[in-house]
């Protein structure tokens, strides 16, 4: 009998439990259902809505217009409407940034974005037909050929300035506290060298001016030569990044590994909670924790932003100059089916410290504005050696030996007032450490009590 209760009991429960579950499932499921399809009716609204104005454009547009133009029409201004940097790229389009990354296209060598309706200029490449024609960051392109390009959306824009090489296109250029002015470029094959390096007397001098798919490996050729040439008189390295607007994230991720022994350099984070992604450092520092600056400006953008960043954060580098660009976000290249692409904003990147820098920039830790430093010649100074009868050196000055041409290159660069300030940066940490090290060691002899036990 016990055993013939229990079993009521029990299937009386398990009755129940089926009960409150057919329960909810009716009370919370139809909810459920009826949210998805009123949005599946709200976007088939929409859908409908677009395949109405499409059908009006193709009957009574004063011109005859092809499906393909107005739909990668609509594709592209769904895409720019998000943000500045998501785009539609056509396969033309598509192929021509492939070969962008491989550091060789045509054009006039600048870097440029969208902002109020607006073509801005981040940054013009070293080198190219519009750095030779004085383009600077910010410079904003309000005109192509006399006619208006505000207003339009960002490819159109490009398309007006692209051309033929050899071509001229005359661009009307707006810059800060300037009257509108027109510059004269001629188009050429962009042909980027995205590193260079000189020896500043016992300083190395890098300079990177994209991050396409060789910097890392030029970069660490060219600091290995610098090592090999200075050997033990290396005092620290200038790692110049002003005016480079970026480029591939993996390449801004290993030259930042470059210089660190381990820990942070990037974490991206998607709009999902979970899509986060965090890339560490190996172990391995290429300049053996020599003294390092890096030099930034409002042309700084994105992969160099990165690499500020995160060696700003490790206290491993010194950032001078002034506010970098501020763009920290991360585009994803999604081919699709007609061999084109849509690059998609995906996610924000983070630096180790979990600052964003997304419309912040990244600030120096010396603020240096940019201008030229010519160092005076001492006409008026008499010294010694000036003085008629004096005697010789005993050592001679080999210094008229030198490179002239190399001479000129160091004299130039040191023009530079954000240079040379980061020259003499670290010629005073060398010089402090060495005075340092000294003093100690000279305290440590004139101790009177050093070998004493107490």
């Amino acid at each position: 009998m016990n055993i013939i209760f229990k079993n009521i009991l029990k299937n009386g429960y398990f009755i129940f439990g089926i009960f409150l579950f057919t329960v909810l499932i009716l009370s919370f499921t139809p909810n459920h259902f009826l949210n998805a399809q009123n949005n599946r009716q709200e976007t088939y609204k929409q859908l409908s809505l677009f395949g109405d104005i499409f059908e009006r454009v193709k009957e009574q547009y004063v011109e005859e217009i092809s499906d393909k133009e107005l739909i990668e029409a609509a594709i592209s201004g769904m895409l720019q409407s998000l943000d500045p940097h998501s785009a539609y790229l056509s396969a033309d389009d598509y192929s021509e940034m492939q070969v962008k990354t491989k550091g060789s296209f045509g054009g006039l060598g600048i870097e440029i974005t969208l902002e109020n309706g607006v073509v801005k200029v981040v940054s013009p490449i070293d080198d190219t037909p519009a750095f030779k024609a004085g383009m600077k960051p910010g410079d904003l392109i309000i005109g192509v050929e006399g006619e208006s390009i505000r207003g339009l959306p960002l490819n159109e824009a490009v398309e007006k300035l692209r051309g033929p090489i050899g071509t001229k296109v005359k661009i009307t250029v707006l810059r800060k506290d300037e009257d509108p002015f027109d510059l004269e470029i001629i188009r050429d094959k962009i042909k980027i060298r995205s590193v260079r390096y000189e020896i500043i007397n016992n300083v190395g001098y890098v300079r990177l001016t994209t991050f396409s798919q060789t910097t890392t490996s030029s970069m660490v050729s060219n600091i290995e030569t610098i090592k090999d040439k200075l050997g033990d008189k290396l005092e620290g390295l200038i790692l110049d990044l002003r005016n480079n607007p970026g480029g591939l994230l993996n390449q801004s991720i290993s030259v930042t590994d470059a210089f660190l022994n381990n820990g942070e350099i990037v974490s991206t984070k998607g709009r999902g909670k979970s899509d986060i992604e965090r890339t560490f450092a190996k172990p391995g520092d290429i300049l053996e924790n020599y003294p390092l600056v890096i030099l930034i400006n409002n042309g700084s953008a994105s992969a160099s932003e990165i690499v500020a960043g995160a060696l700003k954060d490790h206290g491993r580098a010194i950032i001078l100059g002034t506010r970098s660009f501020g763009k920290g976000s991360v585009q994803s290249i999604i081919p699709i089916s007609n061999s084109g692409a849509i690059r998609l904003t995906t996610s924000r990147y983070y630096t180790p410290s979990g600052i964003s820098i997304q419309a912040k920039g990244i600030e120096p830790d010396i603020v240096v504005e940019a201008g030229i430093t010519k160092k005076k010649k001492e006409k008026s100074s008499v010294r010694e050696e000036n003085l008629r009868g004096a005697l010789d050196k005993k050592e001679k000055d080999n210094s008229n030996n030198d490179n002239s041409e190399s001479l000129t290159k160091i004299e130039k660069l040191l023009e530079d007032n954000q240079i040379s300030r980061a020259y003499d940066l670290i010629r005073g940490i060398k010089l402090y450490g060495k005075k340092n090290s000294l003093n100690k060691k000279k305290l440590v002899n004139q101790n009177p009590h050093k070998n004493k036990i107490g």
